[in-house]
């Protein structure tokens, strides 16, 4: 598992959502509490950062696509899944969620979850409607019918404009959340 000296190895990916620039701030948290953190970005979540500051916050390169598979014959996705001792989604978007419960691997992050024996913790973030919807609700349930765990969100002001729930959790929250998986894992 974790090849971090003294701390684990968290895996930490972010997908197409306006929340995804918080991420930064959850990744450099995590590095300065000790963890080894390996982002892996959606295409969409670079629309809203750039897969560059997250790799100078990680201090390793960023996982962008499927095929970036161009250090050694072992492939990136499997070698990110074995690594991982939680595998965090933050923020996670409704497609994102709907991905996870399907078992659909169309890019490195589904590719991972689906390899990954490691925990998982998502921390969703979205429109209240999306969140609220039956599809979203029967993918949460279904993902929590195999153990992974849920982190928010929480109601406030939405990017949309609407008030509801569906804004990330508060990064300390998050950071807490994983501490403690983290320490539940040994």
């Amino acid at each position: 598992m974790s090849d971090s000296p003294s701390g684990k190895t968290v895996v930490l990916g972010v997908t197409g959502s306006i929340a995804a620039y918080k991420a930064a701030d959850l990744a450099s948290r995590l590095v300065k509490r000790g963890h080894e953190v390996r982002v892996v970005m959606t295409k969409d979540a670079q629309e809203f950062i750039t897969p560059l500051t997250l790799q100078v916050l990680s201090r390793h390169p960023v996982t962008a696509d499927l095929y970036d598979e161009k250090q050694s014959w072992h492939p990136g996705h499997i070698d990110l899944a074995d690594r991982a001792d939680l595998l965090v989604v933050a923020p996670a978007t409704a497609n994102l969620i709907a991905k996870f419960a399907h078992g659909i691997a169309d890019d490195a992050l589904g590719a991972i979850h689906l390899a990954t024996l490691a925990p998982v913790l998502i921390a969703p973030a979205m429109n209240g409607k999306m969140w609220e919807h039956p599809a979203t609700r029967a993918n949460v349930e279904t993902l929590l019918g195999r153990g992974v765990s849920f982190i928010g969100p929480e109601e406030g002001l939405l990017a949309c404009g609407y008030e509801g729930v569906g804004r990330l959790w508060p990064i300390e929250g998050i950071e807490a959340k994983i501490e403690e998986m983290l320490a539940a894992k040994g």
